[in-house]
């Protein structure tokens, strides 16, 4: 038998029914949901403060729910067609898609992580020694400030880039706490990989393709001069992809 409790929770949940109604609906006997179910419009109406149209109500809402929660349709499965019949029955042949060039380049990118035409690009010979520094002044630059010039923030015409602080009364000239760090020798990096391209490399600067010539592909790397003509600078490159020498610029 339903407990009181689940019944009356049970009527409180229909439309236009309150705690009140549903005790006295349950206090006159009809305990259970099954019982409201089956009980006509006229024995609900004997129940104090049930009319005609509430009790019609309930009767609707109930057989709605008992619909909702038993009756379910099963699932119309399609036939399933006969062996014999499937098998007689030609087959589509999918074509084949012919992919583009965009997504033959999307492809090769996701599987490598690099585009399809991407070249490793040449590492210089260096010592142990050489690549602990390396690292080391990677790692002390990340700790390192941005040094801001005096009064940056002050004037518009005054630039942010670096620039030695003067003046008698200058704070930051005399290095103040709360002013911006100085630039001082203590940021700078070891002495050993001092002036060296990230990567390793010795930075020499190239004008024409007789430069090229010079260079140590192992330990030294070009940068193209800003002042070469587009020409001349197609040309370099040519050159040092022949010569296997890592151009920083391009």
């Amino acid at each position: 038998m339903a407990d009181k409790k689940d019944v009356v929770s049970t009527l409180t949940s229909l439309k236009g029914i309150g705690k009140v109604k549903a005790e006295a609906i349950v206090d006159a006997g009809f305990d259970t949901v099954k019982k409201i179910q089956h009980a006509s419009i006229e024995e609900l109406c004997t129940v104090n403060g049930i009319s005609d149209s509430v009790a019609q109500s309930i009767k609707d809402q109930l057989g709605s729910v008992k619909t909702e929660e038993k009756v379910k349709t099963p699932s119309k499965k399609t036939p399933e067609k006969p062996i014999e019949q499937a098998s007689k029955e030609p087959k589509e042949e999918k074509k084949p898609v012919k992919e583009t060039k965009a997504v033959a380049k999307e492809k090769a990118k996701k599987s490598t992580g690099k585009p399809e035409n991407y070249t490793v690009k040449r590492k210089p010979k260096l010592s142990d020694e050489d690549h602990h520094y390396l690292s080391l002044r990677k790692e002390k630059k990340k700790k390192a400030p941005h040094f801001l010039r005096q009064e940056w923030f002050r004037y518009k015409r005054i630039p942010k880039n670096w620039h030695r602080p003067d003046g008698i009364t200058s704070k930051l000239r005399m290095n103040r706490k709360y002013r911006i760090p100085l630039v001082s020798v203590g940021f700078r990096g070891p002495k050993k990989v001092r002036g060296l391209h990230p990567s390793g490399f010795e930075e020499v600067l190239v004008y024409n393709v007789s430069d090229l010539e010079k260079i140590n592909m192992d330990t030294q790397a070009a940068r193209i001069g800003s002042t070469v003509g587009t020409k001349k600078r197609l040309a370099i490159t040519e050159k040092a992809k022949e010569l296997d020498i890592r151009l920083l610029n391009k």
